[in-house]
């Protein structure tokens, strides 16, 4: 049997196992899946130690470790209240410590206005356990909202406090709100993820409009790897969506490498490195050659910190 069908029969006995009714709570509501690299998280307790947050500012460019029950422990860390606030959230197969979200890291770290938080749940993402890591969003939405409010009680402002995320990050960013008692100022999707996703994810478990008052998104390879069609309150689809220029190899290699360009295209718009205009069209990403449906009577807009909230 490969891979791929265990991974399966496992996540349907975990949602099965959801649906059962017992009076006393099903034994696999506090026992974690772990076979072979994956794990399936069964124990909706936070914090939990697969989870973990850094907390990063521009005099200490060095990972501090947070833990969300003392937000009175933050200003000691280096935390500042009149600065901006960023959670950066990876991807399946991703980690905090390397590339692109070091990129994302550095980028807001370089305008000295930030205190930059990361997200870490590697442990919990691994490749090739995409089925397990779709079903342990729940619990990193859940554990990182502890975090965002951590951040509300130490002073900061919802709407100095923005959540990133790719790919999987990005969906799970905008699924914190549903563990808030008033949903976030702004998310950024970079290449919001597709597969499953598409097909499967309810409004609940999916980034979409409704997660924030202002939701931005940036499409790299819609269609494939990333979510096709219109997902925020403003969409840019870069150099047409779904194939970045530079991306050579294999398909899937031309499609990873898209999928992650939406992460170093963004954080050189941050940086203000690299200067990315919006030329407004239809709704539809991703582009085909040659037909942009470009729309007259609307201004272009710059993508990134310059980004409009309207």
């Amino acid at each position: 049997m490969c891979l791929r069908r265990i991974e399966l029969v496992f996540l349907i006995l975990a949602l099965y196992m959801d649906n059962v009714p017992d009076a006393e709570g099903s034994i696999m509501d506090m026992v974690d899946f772990r076979y072979w690299r994956c794990v399936m998280k069964r124990e909706w307790t936070c914090p939990d130690h697969e989870i973990n947050f850094f907390l990063f500012t521009p005099e200490h460019p060095h990972q501090h470790w947070i833990d969300p029950r003392h937000p009175d422990l933050l200003q000691d860390l280096g935390w500042k209240l009149g600065r901006k606030n960023v959670l950066i959230i990876h991807g399946f197969n991703g980690t905090h410590s390397k590339s692109p979200m070091t990129f994302l890291r550095d980028a807001f770290l370089s305008r000295k206005d930030y205190n930059v938080f990361m997200v870490d749940w590697s442990q919990l993402a691994r490749f090739p356990c995409y089925l397990s890591a779709l079903s342990n969003m729940k619990l990193v939405s859940q554990c990182t909202a502890q975090l965002y409010s951590a951040i509300t009680e130490a002073g900061g402002l919802a709407k100095k406090t923005t959540c990133v995320g790719h790919s999987l990050g990005a969906h799970i960013c905008g699924m914190i709100s549903n563990h808030l008692t008033e949903k976030q100022y702004k998310i950024v999707g970079l290449d919001p993820a597709r597969p499953l996703v598409n097909a499967y994810g309810s409004k609940l478990f999916r980034l979409g409009r409704d997660d924030a008052h202002v939701v931005q998104v940036v499409h790299s390879n819609a269609g494939f790897l990333g979510e096709a069609g219109l997902v925020g309150h403003v969409d840019f689809c870069i150099n047409g969506g779904k194939l970045q220029p530079g991306c050579m190899g294999h398909t899937m290699r031309i499609a990873r490498c898209s999928h992650f360009k939406s992460c170093c295209l963004y954080a050189a718009s941050v940086r203000r490195k690299l200067r990315i205009v919006g030329v407004p069209c239809d709704t539809t990403c991703p582009k085909e050659t040659g037909r942009w449906g470009l729309r007259s009577g609307r201004r272009s807009i710059l993508l990134g910190e310059d980004t409009p909230h309207t």
